[in-house]
């Protein structure tokens, strides 16, 4: 018995065991001998199922403008010739904050990635940029002037909507991170087509300079909305300007009021009188979420010629939308916002229109 393979082994004390039941599998057996060498190894578990195969560790790839690994001992340093914001086009250096949501010390570069200090709103450049050298290396890029059946080629290829080289600018208005995107589909094609909507369209043309001087490009094709960044003739893909990646969208500063309780010039009964005219005038236009507001300025000015007060509809627009529409109309029109209330937007004219005609008359 020692002998024995261990299956005949097995049989066999199954057979010692039960042997009226089992003379089948006793005369299967003693047919088919078994080798000790092909079917007797020894003893080892297997697992079930299939065998995972060894995973192979890839290098990971930084986002542009990252540190090699996430290194705080290696930041990054950008040659580009202005300061780093998270909206270039929607915040106002003009109005200096009074207060921050965040501390400062919390740069949406992430920690030690790139060579600047975050201000709280901005990181500024190292040295003060040259204007005459970034003029010259733009000049550079685009080379000559496109003619008009370039443009007209370029137009035709890339104004559609289902164009596939289209980036989307909402109420952030042009973005850090929006000029990596613009040099990413730089890449593939000549020119970006860009769709602006919400608020930055009140003022297009500050959107057309900041995506100029930003990125380096130039507008070739402006309707309505819709805008064409062309990249120039000498533009080389390898190399692009090093963009380093805001990692999360920073905290809005906190700024003195909008609104006042007492607007400047009035008194507190007669702002409180504006403010019942304006609710109960009849709305100058109806503003939608995520809307078009090109000729809403113009409109606001015409009203501007008849009307002391004007209310704007902005019903489902939002609270911080129509904060950021008064503040923009304040600025553009001039005029003074009186009143946010129930997404109703109400606008004061100011004295400036009296005090102008009376002197003129005089």
């Amino acid at each position: 018995m020692a002998n024995l393979p261990f299956l005949r082994r097995v049989a066999l004390k199954t057979l010692a065991l039960r042997p009226g039941s089992s003379h089948a599998l006793f005369l299967l057996l003693r047919r088919r001998p078994l080798s000790d060498a092909a079917h007797d190894p020894p003893f080892s578990p297997k697992p079930l199922g299939r065998t995972p195969k060894p995973r192979r560790s890839k290098a990971r790839k930084e986002p542009p403008g990252s540190s090699p690994g996430g290194d705080p001992e290696r930041p990054v340093g950008s040659d580009l010739p202005f300061d780093f914001k998270y909206s270039y086009s929607e915040r106002s250096a003009a109005v200096d904050p009074i207060g921050f949501r965040e501390p400062p010390r919390f740069s949406p570069f992430g920690p030690g990635r790139i060579d600047r200090t975050w201000t709280g709103t901005s990181a500024p450049a190292r040295e003060a940029p040259d204007p005459e050298k970034a003029a010259g290396e733009r000049d550079r890029v685009l080379g000559a002037p496109l003619s008009e059946e370039e443009v007209a080629e370029l137009v035709e290829r890339y104004r559609h909507s289902d164009c596939n080289r289209q980036i989307n600018l909402g109420k952030g208005g042009v973005t850090h991170n929006m000029l990596d995107d613009i040099h990413n589909h730089w890449k593939r094609a000549e020119a970006v087509r860009i769709k602006c909507l919400g608020v930055p369209t009140l003022d297009m043309d500050n959107v057309c300079f900041h995506l100029e001087d930003k990125s380096g490009g130039k507008i070739i094709y402006r309707n309505i909305n819709i805008l064409l960044l062309y990249r120039g003739r000498h533009y080389d893909p390898k190399q692009r300007p090093v963009i380093p990646l805001m990692l999360w969208k920073p905290y809005a500063p906190i700024y003195p009021k909008l609104v006042k309780n007492v607007a400047e010039g009035l008194t507190f009964e007669e702002t409180k009188e504006m403010r019942n005219r304006g609710l109960n005038s009849p709305p100058l236009t109806k503003l939608t979420r995520n809307g078009v507001y090109v000729n809403v300025v113009e409109k606001v000015r015409e009203a501007f010629e008849t009307e002391e007060v004007v209310r704007l509809d902005c019903k489902h627009v939002g609270t911080s939308d129509c904060k950021l529409i008064g503040a923009k109309l304040r600025d553009l029109v001039p005029c003074v916002p009186i009143l946010f209330k129930d997404e109703q937007i109400i606008l004061w004219r100011g004295k400036r229109d009296t005090e102008s005609n009376s002197t003129s008359h005089a």
